[in-house]
């Protein structure tokens, strides 16, 4: 525990100097001066101006007074809807006002926002201009003459000079416009041009001389300079805090070095303009709470970010405690939790920053909460998966595996003897006299182990492949067992006769079932079984009609009933039929993780997955548990869990004690696990109460392992789905509204989840599972492939209570079905693709970096639905067959010369038919 402390401290300490060492720190030039003007929108909040964001007295006042020793003056947009107001309350302050009109197409609202503007010059000496509109010609709203008539109508009412604000280009392009201004008020904002940070300042320059040399002589004033706190990049552009804070103050140290008249915005943040690409909030010097973002000497660093350090301090500390509930941890593995949990601090921590440093309308914070809600179960998978990984990898292994007891070489060679004759052979052996044959003991009975009886369940099984698993039955190296056959709701004589037949032929000790309308699915059938089963017999064993057992299959674990409170042995699946196709192949593969890697770590905690075939059941914890239930479609696990709630022991062993078949199509495949899906949706269902603290003798642990394996399975696939649907609707509200464009710190985890997955599926393949890396990775696409089937299952398991049970078709009877298998999953999927390729082409001109990852993230959501196209079109190509890849390599190797051609050899000499063969053998 110590070592663990130690650790946990390591590790913090250094993701605390990671933020000592990444704390960014810029020099920037000092600006101790008044700032000659700022532009100022007196409004509060994310209502818009139109609509009902009035400002009032007193919050403009408040503002000037905040905004009167920084800035000697400041620049309106607007004449009306409360903006009147300011003028006279600035010159309380002594501020200069510029005032606005603001023009579009709405000619009554030109003419109330002209007249104003020329009472408010009229009525207050601090006015010192106006602007009459505000980029009318960039927006469209006003031809070039018609302004010019606006502008010479407002000059003519008043004393103060006269102008309009547009982009500086406007203004190059337009002289006529430049000729009917009392001075030029240039817009330059080089981060709508995809100027960097680094290049603002000498853009603005150069355009402001520029400017100069194309209107010599005529008063040239910067009316919009400003760089954004916030929001999404613009090619080379990037906004933050950092960029705000040093391109103004490069801007203002330059501009008052050459004396250039300038305005900045803007004062204020805006919250109201979410609508300007992103960034359209974030221009103020001041924050929406009237704070100064940056401080003007000095520099420039983050005043918060201490406090973003200790909130990831603190939250990776939380969520490194954990590792004290483990077992005898070893210190790597303890450091990679603990490095995991400070990974997801520092996320938090960012989460926090963005959450309080952003402005948000209704729809953008649904939109944020309910990302950030889909995302907490995703790391908490991930971090459930970094555990996994940790454990197998740098944990001390598995140390509750069941493992076949060895019986010694005496035992094995003498029968059990009675304490009185191993005394008498004690004394005998003392008077070295040798023992006559007529004196020698009578070796005593050996005592018969357990009566198990094993319970075979079948419905329109193959009789060839039933027969198959019976014989293996009897040749089992046990002495004391039975086997029950039930064929349950299979008509067809064809089915069932050749089966009782068999079991006649094998001996009293098969027992034959015929059972007709059946209800209660395979759990009906199992508990007819039991009606007649030996009442002696101690153990239940079930097996699936397509499993053939071992030997020692009993003989091995049948020992572990020896503890009384073990009340149930699960040995793992395997199949003898791999080498059917490339697609067998891989889905063997597939099947073989949850066996090796899955079951064993979760037997460490006494909370494996009853999975039916392959299990051993005490009788008596069965009775406690209540016997099998129809209640689910996955009446195994169900059980398995119910006896664990009874507080039973449970063991496992990974040795295979029995090899079965695998689907025989792609589409049985799918079955099978919509069936363990929509079975697990119910188990959750039906037992979530008894996971209520003191409702079962469910320890701590096997409670934690069950739900977190339901949310690692259940709640991934699920999740997956959902994340990727979500996406694809978002897909045109960012390619065609530009907004609400997903930030880093949405898409980002979904990636790093991915890897997360990605990673521990090879790392724990490699470790634990027994196979080559083409069947590893052809099984990592298996398991991909069936996100979407798992999916409908949950969410057919929250709209209805009962599906009918599918049997599993085994045995090559069935043949493929002539629908694609993965029709859905190829529509997904490919309109995943479709939507990453949208976003890439909208983006071509912008370069949004959030956007290219949001693209990426779509496509690697697409892999799975993918991964099941690709499988359905295995199995009915020709690739599927390993003949075509034997035959594939010899082709290859003859043409390369590797491989000598094989011609036709000489003609063989004619056999003799039976006939001409000599009767003796002898010619």
């Amino acid at each position: 525990m110590r070592a663990v402390v130690a650790v946990l401290i390591f590790v913090t300490a250094v993701h605390a100097g990671l933020w000592g060492l990444l704390r960014e720190s810029q020099p920037a030039p000092d600006f101790r001066g008044v700032l000659p003007s700022v532009s100022y929108a007196p409004f509060d909040g994310t209502g818009h101006p139109d609509v009902d964001n009035i400002p009032t007295t007193e919050r403009i006042r408040s503002d000037l007074k905040t905004l009167a020793p920084m800035s000697k003056a400041i620049r309106l947009y607007s004449s009306t809807g409360g903006v009147e107001l300011v003028p006279p309350i600035a010159n309380e302050v002594g501020l200069k006002v510029t005032v606005g009109a603001w023009i579009d197409k709405n000619v009554d609202r030109n003419e109330r926002e002209m007249q104003a503007a020329i009472e408010l010059s009229k009525r207050n000496s601090n006015v010192n201009g106006i602007v009459v509109g505000n980029e009318t010609i960039y927006r469209g709203e006003q031809k070039v003459e018609d302004l010019i008539k606006l502008i010479q109508r407002v000059k003519g009412q008043v004393n103060v000079p006269v102008t309009t604000g547009e982009i500086w280009n406007i203004w190059i392009e337009h002289p006529e416009l430049a000729s009917s201004v009392d001075f030029i008020a240039a817009h330059i904002l080089p981060y709508w041009e995809g100027f960097s940070d680094k290049q603002a300042v000498d853009q603005a320059l150069i355009i402001y001389q520029k400017l100069r040399d194309a209107f010599p002589g005529k008063r040239i004033v910067i009316a919009e300079f400003g760089w954004p706190s916030a929001g999404y990049n613009l090619k080379k552009a990037m906004p933050g805090p950092f960029e705000q804070a040093v391109t103004l103050r490069n801007f203002v140290h330059r501009a008052e070095a050459i004396g250039m008249e300038y305005n900045i915005v803007e004062a204020i943040d805006q919250p109201w303009k979410f609508f300007e690409g992103g960034v359209g909030p974030y221009w103020g010097i001041l924050n929406a709470s009237r704070e100064p973002k940056f401080n003007w000497t000095g520099p420039v660093v983050n005043q918060d970010y201490w406090k973003l350090a200790t909130i990831a301090l603190l939250v990776g500390f939380l969520l490194s405690t954990p590792i004290f509930r483990l077992a005898r941890p070893t210190m790597m593995q303890a450091m990679l939790l603990s490095a995991a949990a400070n990974g997801v601090g520092a996320w938090v921590a960012t989460v926090f920053a963005y959450w309080t440093g952003h402005y948000f309308v209704w729809g953008s914070a649904f939109a944020l909460t309910l990302g950030l809600t889909l995302l907490v179960p995703l790391v908490l998978i991930a971090m459930a998966r970094i555990e996994e990984i940790a454990a197998i990898a740098f944990g001390r292994g598995p140390r509750r595996l069941w493992k076949a007891p060895e019986a010694s070489a005496d035992k094995a060679a003498l029968p059990a003897a009675a304490p009185s004759e191993i005394k008498s052979l004690a004394a005998t052996d003392a008077a070295d006299a040798p023992l006559s044959p007529a004196a020698e003991p009578e070796p005593a009975a050996a005592p018969l182990p357990p009566k198990v009886s094993i319970h075979i369940p079948a419905y329109f099984e193959p009789p060839e492949m039933l027969k198959q698993t019976l014989d293996a039955l009897a040749r089992l190296d046990y002495p004391n067992f039975e086997c029950v056959v039930i064929i349950n709701n299979t008509p067809d004589p064809a089915f069932t006769q050749p089966i009782q037949d068999h079991c006649r032929e094998l001996g009293e000790r098969f027992k034959f079932i015929n059972a007709e309308k059946v209800q209660g699915f395979k759990a009906g059938a199992l508990r007819i079984a039991m009606e007649r089963t030996a009442a002696d017999a101690e153990i239940i064993g079930i097996i699936d009609a397509d499993y053939v057992v071992t030997p020692n299959w009993l003989k091995d674990l049948v020992p572990a009933f020896d503890d009384p409170r073990v009340g149930l042995v699960q040995a793992p699946q395997e199949h003898r039929d791999g080498d059917r196709s490339l697609m067998h192949y891989i889905m063997n593969g597939e099947y073989a993780g949850f066996f090796d890697i899955g079951m064993v770590q979760r037997n460490e905690v006494n909370g494996i997955i009853v999975h039916g075939t392959m299990c051993l059941i005490r009788r008596a914890a069965m009775d406690m548990a209540g016997g099998w239930s129809s209640d689910t479609i996955c009446e195994d696990s169900d059980l398995g869990l119910e006896i664990m709630e009874h507080g039973w022991l449970t063991h496992y062993t990974n040795t295979r004690y029995g090899f079965g078949l695998l689907p025989d199509t792609y589409e049985a495949f799918k079955k099978q696990r919509h069936r363990w899906a929509y079975g697990g949706f119910q188990i959750i269902k039906k037992h979530w109460r008894r996971f209520m603290p003191g409702a079962s003798r469910l320890t701590p642990d096997q409670k934690r392992e069950f739900a977190l394996g339901w949310l690692n399975w259940l709640g991934a696939e699920s999740i997956g789905v959902v994340v990727a649907l979500l996406n694809l609707i978002w897909v045109p509200i960012v390619a065609f509204a530009d907004i609400a464009i997903p930030d880093k710190i949405l898409t980002i985890p979904i990636i790093a989840s991915f890897v997360v997955t990605l990673l521990h599926f090879l790392a724990l393949y490699r470790l634990r599972v027994k196979i080559k890396v083409p069947q590893m990775l052809g099984a990592m696409i298996a398991a991909m492939s069936v996100q979407w089937t798992v999916s409908r299952a949950v969410a057919q398991g929250l709209i209805t209570e009962h599906l009918a049970f599918a049997r599993t078709s085994k045995g090559g009877l069935t043949m493929m079905s002539v629908e694609f298998q993965a029709f859905w999953e190829a529509v997904i999927g490919v309109l995943l693709l479709v939507g990453a390729a949208v976003l890439l082409a909208s983006n071509a001109y912008r370069e949004i970096h959030e956007i290219y990852i949001f693209a990426g993230v779509l496509v690697l959501q697409s892999l799975p639905f993918l991964a099941a196209v690709a499988i359905a079109i295995l199995e009915n190509s020709r690739i599927n067959s390993f003949a075509f890849w034997r035959n594939t390599g010899i082709r290859t190797a003859e043409l390369i010369g590797l491989r000598p051609v094989g011609l036709p050899g000489a003609i063989p000499a004619p056999q003799p038919v039976g006939s001409e063969l000599p009767k003796d053998g002898v010619r």
